[in-house]
């Protein structure tokens, strides 16, 4: 992790606790780029961050979702034509309509996202004004009483970090890992969220196997993605459409014996939430490993496909989930 200070009103802000994150690129930082860093850190906490948190957290998500709402469509040129191309692959029998009304839904969602970051902490299961429903309570428990470690694998959906005071109520010790982002004093802040959040134990992807794998050898669960583009991947079924698919998760509770748990994020009113944890299932067992892993992927792909056409507005649209091949198969390129 940099020892660079956070930038403005962060600076005299102290985090619980260390984070792993990638130090290679904050090591061969220059002295310009780490100068922009803190100009961007800067930019973010006055327009952003501290702007928001000073905001009630419902009025931080109205306008969050009135913000990009209106800018993404309008200024994410990129990342707006990605989300109407999946959407377009994803609801082959949607009319330009559908997809254009969904389309401004998913924006809206992330504003919503984007405008409730600062006040994450605030949405709990207890508490005066508990904003956090939780379904399937009683398999983390179980797991813990029996002392099991489990592989917790999410998706994308509604305001995935909210999902973070389940699992440190039931399974205080599970190993989370995260994206960071580049700017380190950014990173830091966001970081800061999480562990006040409950995510104590983080480990940024590309350092966080080691982490992940010392965790399960110590009846340790852990927890991370599966829905988005990793290019080492599998090319497994998502919509019908091939999308290369991380076999991480997989593996790892095949290698230490440790049963498969998906949970989701739902939104169900203004900055409320449900978190779902469903059956524990273990890993394919009946052919070679990779058709194990094959299969395996093929049974998560579909549930969580089963769980965003539920809601798609709620699904991470802007993101590269399939190649350009499947646009093309698909006919919407």
């Amino acid at each position: 992790m940099t020892d660079e200070p956070k930038a403005s009103s962060a600076t005299d802000k102290s985090r619980a606790r260390d984070y792993l994150r990638p130090k290679d690129v904050d090591n061969r930082a220059s002295w310009t780029q780490r100068l922009q860093w803190r100009l961007e850190a800067a930019a973010w906490y006055a327009s952003y961050w501290d702007r928001f948190k000073a905001m009630d957290i419902e009025t931080a998500s109205r306008r969050g979702a009135k913000i990009v709402g209106w800018a993404g469509p309008r200024f994410a040129g990129s990342a707006n034509r990605t989300a109407r191309r999946n959407l377009a692959l994803a609801f082959p029998d949607w009319s330009q309509d559908q997809i254009e009304a969904m389309l401004e839904k998913s924006w809206e969602n992330f504003g919503m996202i984007a405008g409730e970051m600062p006040h994450v902490p605030k949405i709990r299961l207890d508490g005066d004004d508990p904003r956090l429903e939780l379904v399937g309570g009683e398999i983390l428990d179980d797991l813990r009483a029996r002392n099991q470690p489990a592989v917790l694998i999410s998706a994308h959906l509604s305001n995935w970090e909210v999902l973070m005071p389940p699992l440190h109520d039931k399974l205080p010790d599970t190993e989370i890992t995260y994206r960071s982002i580049n700017n380190p004093h950014i990173d830091a802040c966001i970081a800061d969220m999480r562990q006040e959040n409950g995510a104590y134990n983080l480990a940024a992807k590309g350092v966080g196997t080691r982490a992940l794998m010392r965790a399960l050898s110590q009846k340790r669960s852990v927890a991370l993605m599966n829905d988005q583009k990793f290019n080492e991947g599998i090319a497994v079924p998502f919509f019908g459409h091939n999308a290369m698919t991380a076999p991480g998760p997989t593996r790892l509770a095949m290698r230490y014996k440790a049963p498969l748990v998906i949970f989701t994020c739902k939104r169900i009113g203004l900055a409320r939430y449900r978190a779902t944890f469903y059956d524990p299932f273990h890993p394919e067992s009946s052919g070679t490993e990779d058709e194990n892993v094959y299969n395996t992927l093929l049974k998560i792909n579909g549930f969580l496909e089963e769980r965003i056409r539920e809601a798609p507005e709620q699904w991470f649209w802007q993101h590269n989930r399939w190649p350009k091949q499947a646009w093309a198969d698909a006919g919407v390129i």
